[in-house]
């Protein structure tokens, strides 16, 4: 799907067609990429000729919603820690990019051509352009998301400054030395920035030449995306995606939730089943990218979500996400990293002392922390605790050793998200 010039006000066509040829155009190329799949990618023939169907069977949107979808846990168990990940590519390595990796691990190939990850629609959305020099601080070491962000914005003719994460003063001196216009990360991580340069006496209206951020990896709550716009005077929009397949979803100027990407299909759909849901209704967000290297149909992302099909002030035609509403399964993102409870078991397992645990997951000031509460029946080191937990699941916790004769609730979760979005 071609670009369309920028004077249209769109990225692509797609966004502003009609819905019912929008959505034509989408399933005839749907159907190329089933058959497609069908006939390289191990993985899905087998799971379509699992569920009795071959691709001519899918000629409506009703025979594509019976094409089992694929868990993200199904993917880490077929990529057997990239052992299996070959039944899954139509061309082999010869016919990508490159391999990131993710935690779980998880391998993330990236397939040809420019933008492959689909972010550069999302990215002309929230007024990236031709001139703008933009702090990317995403990570370029092994995840994918400081690269994956990065191309759309050269595609859009900005220039890039590859800073990745932390290093705050560092930071802050390249935004105020440089004519720095555009900031892409974690909006958390903005208002890091913010309470940082206002400690060395700066001043971010006048210091600061910021217009533009685009923010992802994490929930936005109204209220920080408020406190960080006003305090450098500028304009935050997010984006929603995976490692796995880019771009799902972003925003628009008018704010009425995300519009869902062109490049592929996006459903709400019953947990479990995979059944799509009617626009209001909570359910599942499963996509499929158009994604020829490394086909991806009906990836049931865990995330959960709703349709909002009304129209939107902004003249797109497609309908939006409203917003992440939590997770379909045991695991939570917190600092753009998935927690998963069988990884801390492997920690856990590691120390003998510890008798049970928990995670607790809270976002006092709109800033995420983990807590790891345990029982144990002797002395812990609770450093090695943390650095052990850091290096596998990339994040540090806080650890807590309950006192003697206290005890975590039979039963409860080993993962527990209170956090709250306002």
């Amino acid at each position: 799907m071609d670009a369309a010039k920028p004077e249209s006000g769109f990225y692509n066509p797609l966004e502003s067609m009609d819905r019912e040829a929008a959505a034509a155009r989408k399933f005839d190329r749907l159907r190329r990429l089933i058959s497609h799949a069908y006939k390289r990618s191990e993985e899905f023939k087998a799971r379509l000729d699992g569920a009795g169907l071959t691709p001519d069977d899918v000629a409506s949107w009703d025979d594509f919603a019976r094409i089992p979808p694929l868990g993200k846990k199904q993917l880490l168990a077929l990529q057997d820690g990239g052992a299996g990940l070959a039944r899954l590519l139509t061309g082999g390595v010869a016919g990508l990019r490159r391999i990131y990796q993710s935690p779980g691990p998880l391998y993330d190939p990236e397939g040809p051509g420019p933008d492959y990850w689909g972010w550069a629609e999302a990215f002309y959305a929230a007024g990236f352009a031709r001139g703008d020099l933009v702090q990317m601080t995403f990570s370029y070491h092994l995840t994918p998301a400081g690269l994956m962000l990065e191309e759309p914005l050269l595609e859009l003719g900005c220039t890039v400054i590859p800073a990745g994460p932390g290093n705050t003063d560092v930071q802050i001196d390249l935004m105020t030395r440089l004519p720095v216009t555009g900031f892409v990360g974690m909006a958390s991580y903005l208002a890091v920035i913010a309470d940082k340069a206002r400690e060395r006496g700066l001043d971010l209206h006048r210091d600061f030449r910021l217009r533009t951020a685009f923010v992802a990896a994490e929930r936005l709550p109204e209220s920080l995306r408020q406190k960080v716009q006003n305090a450098f005077a500028m304009t935050i929009r997010q984006g929603y995606g995976t490692a796995d397949v880019g771009c799902i979803a972003y925003e628009c100027a008018a704010l009425t939730g995300m519009h869902v990407s062109s490049r592929g299909i996006v459903e709400i759909c019953e947990p479990g089943t995979g059944r799509p849901l009617p626009p209001g209704e909570v359910g599942e967000v499963v996509f499929t990218p158009f994604a020829d290297a490394y086909p991806l149909i009906r990836l049931a992302t865990g995330d959960l979500s709703r349709l909002d099909d009304t129209p939107c002030p902004c003249g797109r035609t497609s309908p939006r996400l409203a917003g992440i509403l939590g997770r379909a399964d045991d695991t939570a993102k917190v600092k753009g990293q998935f927690i998963y409870p069988a990884q801390a078991a492997e920690v856990v397992a590691a120390f003998p002392a510890i008798v049970d645990w928990q995670i607790v997951i809270q976002n006092p000031g709109g800033k995420d922390t983990i807590e790891v509460r345990l029982c144990c029946r002797e002395p812990l080191d609770t450093a090695a605790f943390a650095a052990r937990f850091q290096e596998r699941l990339k994040l540090r916790p806080q650890v807590t050793v309950l006192p003697s004769g206290e005890n975590i609730v039979s039963g409860s979760p080993k993962l527990l998200d209170e956090r709250r979005f306002e």
